[in-house]
């Protein structure tokens, strides 16, 4: 395989383009160490090495610090890693880590972004926002369906509360067990009822 261009990217680092398309960056030091030149040819065995030894650890450890930062969807995930010039198949590997240890998760990701702007933003916007942000539809109903059902649910909760006449202003927190029980047994999730229950408070 030829080496075609190599571009300066910065003080220490180099992208390295061969006649199949392919690019990648490697810092200056391993250029040299592997002694590619532009117009050179470069053997099957040390492609591999720098795709093994050096792109694909990078390329995962880089991953794990984006997810560290701020929660991502996975074609956000990609857009990041194409710019620092991994090849596909690397982004391809670090991607599948990721999901395996589940840091990376857009379902996940489309039911936190509701939860945390449905107050704020209606339905349609959401859905919006997340299909550019690259989320699947699936995904995104799923989540509005959940999230939006759940609001339900604490509806629910709320009128059998007032039903029963439970006033948190007045109520001890023997009276709130009590209150928290009864709605534990009409088989509510206990996140819904504390949820209500400490919104009331």
């Amino acid at each position: 395989m030829q080496v075609t261009q190599i571009v300066e990217l910065d003080k220490k680092r180099v992208k390295i383009c061969l006649e199949d398309g392919t690019c990648f960056a490697l810092y200056k030091s391993e250029n040299r160490r592997y002694g590619l030149s532009e117009g050179e040819e470069v053997s099957q065995e040390i492609l591999k090495e720098i795709l093994e030894e050096i792109l694909i650890k990078r390329a995962r450890k880089r991953t794990m610090h984006l997810l560290e930062r701020m929660d991502r969807t996975e074609s956000q995930l990609r857009v990041k890693l194409s710019q620092g010039y991994y090849p596909e198949q690397v982004i391809e590997d670090a991607v599948a880590y990721v999901k395996g240890y589940h840091y990376l998760d857009d379902l996940r990701y489309a039911q936190n972004y509701v939860r945390n702007h449905k107050d704020k933003k209606s339905q349609r916007c959401i859905q919006m926002i997340l299909q550019e942000k690259g989320v699947a539809k699936h995904f995104i109903q799923q989540a509005l369906e959940e999230e939006y059902e759940q609001e339900n649910e604490r509806e629910l909760i709320l009128k059998w509360i007032e039903k029963k006449h439970y006033s948190s202003e007045t109520a001890g927190l023997k009276e709130k067990q009590r209150m928290y029980q009864f709605l534990m047994r009409k088989g509510f999730h206990s996140g819904d009822i504390l949820h209500v229950l400490d919104y009331l408070t």
